[in-house]
């Protein structure tokens, strides 16, 4: 899968003017990141639309759904757009697809209460889908599951091809990694802030981390974790902050990176704060000879 090891996570290439998504994934790519990655989720661009956009604006870069929601079209239309994106740009496109959460998939009208079977089923309707295609992507587009818990995560590596977690510190990392084994490709996203002061440093953090605190997908999975009451209550308790988000100068944030690959990632996703594309590709542009990413690569 030809994502390398460090590639970019921003929730605006689903949201900003694209001429603004195409001059940042173009500055991205000459930095020498090796994937772009976006959400879907309500006032965002439908995911094909958007990996579309990211696809035809660069050359070299792989772009990847992180992740595009399995409610918002049926398994053989997501297999469908898959494919035609592995055949027209081999080896640049990964599918990453993630059952959401409950909040936002009871606004769609769909139930809830069977995530992991209906993902699993969703991949077996996507698969059966795939055979009837008139054209192939050989070989076949990779997908990656949402994958939190440890079911999700076993399903990630029986029925895909590895895990794009979201949201998590690198103890998750280790766990992800221990239950997916040597084989799957295990991506997780990692917010990231260029700050040293610690009051700024966290309240930037704790603005991003204050919705997804709410969804009970991220907080039982921090609970998994170890982490209590205390420290999910109210925008979070400083341990939780500083564990979600790298913050500090440019070797510090960079040390969170390398926990997560020492930890067993294949590549980590840095999601720079605040959401502002300028601002994300001046932080990049700083992180990058730390982390090893070589301008063309």
């Amino acid at each position: 899968m030809g994502i390398g090891r460090i590639g970019v996570w921003h929730p605006l290439f689903g949201r900003a003017q694209a001429q603004a998504v195409r001059r940042a994934a173009g500055e991205i790519e000459k930095l020498g990141y090796g994937a772009l990655w976006f959400g879907e989720a309500t006032a965002t661009r439908e995911a094909f639309t958007t990996a579309g956009i990211l696809l035809a604006a660069t050359e070299r870069v792989a772009v990847g759904t992180g992740i595009a929601n399995i409610w918002a079209r049926e398994a053989a239309a997501m297999a469908a757009g898959a494919a035609a994106y592995g055949e027209a740009y081999p080896g640049r496109f990964v599918l990453g697809i993630g059952v959401s959460h409950a909040p936002l998939v009871s606004r769609r009208g769909h139930d809830y209460a069977r995530p992991l079977a209906a993902m699993s089923e969703y991949l077996d309707a996507m698969d059966a889908a795939a055979r009837d295609l008139p054209f192939s992507d050989d070989p076949r587009t990779p997908r990656l599951l949402a994958a939190l818990r440890p079911r999700m995560l076993e399903l990630a590596r029986d029925k895909a091809d590895g895990a794009h977690p979201y949201f998590v510190p690198p103890e998750h990392t280790v766990l992800a990694r221990e239950i997916l084994g040597g084989d799957a490709v295990l991506a997780p996203e990692q917010a990231v802030v260029l700050e040293t002061d610690p009051a700024r440093a966290r309240r930037i953090a704790r603005e991003h981390m204050e919705p997804y605190l709410r969804l009970p997908n991220y907080a039982n999975n921090l609970r998994h974790l170890g982490y209590g009451d205390e420290d999910l209550a109210g925008d979070g308790s400083d341990r939780l902050v500083d564990a979600i988000v790298a913050w500090g100068d440019v070797e510090t944030v960079a040390g969170r990176i390398r926990a997560h690959l020492d930890a067993g990632a294949d590549h980590v996703a840095l999601q720079p704060l605040p959401v502002d594309l300028d601002g994300a590709v001046a932080q990049l542009t700083e992180l990058a000879p730390a982390l090893g990413v070589l301008p063309g690569e």
